[in-house]
């Protein structure tokens, strides 16, 4: 499959593992693998530095603090922080043999419903990288009051591993 070379084919690089806030700690592991699944807990937006990636705020607020272009793109830099975690616990990005199921998180101004067109920007990545075949999952796109760090989005996934 060779997924590192189709990322460097678009351009795109893995960020650095996320770098918390001051003061926060995190006491989980970013994944968890369990036989032949690896359970991604939830990942935001980050910088090549691993730092939080902004702009912050909620999507489709009447004074728009985040577009939903602008939270596409933060659904697309969430994957590659996903795709950052899982190379660090797996070793190889090529040992994912299936994506399995991707839940997103919006962090939405009241009635703002278009939670999957932003997700998207996570899914249209994973299936351009492994294909269909391996890249399509079972999805959940939700809105929610608010998200850590007033982070757009905020994504957590489970695949089929080897």
């Amino acid at each position: 499959m060779h997924i590192e070379t189709r990322l460097a084919e678009l351009g795109l690089r893995l960020p650095e593992p996320m770098t918390p806030p001051p003061g926060v700690t995190l006491s989980f592991p970013w994944v968890r693998v369990f036989r032949d699944r690896a359970f991604v807990s939830g990942h935001g937006p980050l910088l090549p530095d691993g730092s939080l990636a902004g702009p912050f705020g909620k999507v489709g607020a009447e004074v728009t603090e985040v577009t939903e272009e602008q939270a596409y793109a933060a659904a697309r830099l969430t994957a590659l922080a996903v795709l950052s975690s899982l190379k660090l616990a797996l070793g190889d990005l090529d040992r994912v043999t299936a994506w399995l199921r991707v839940f997103g998180m919006v962090n939405t101004a009241p009635g703002f419903a278009r939670t999957p067109a932003v997700v998207n920007g996570f899914s249209d990545l994973i299936v351009q990288l492994w294909g269909a075949d391996a890249g399509d999952h079972a999805r959940s796109a939700v809105g929610l009051a608010e998200l850590p760090f007033g982070i757009p989005v905020e994504i957590e996934a489970e695949v089929a591993i080897d």
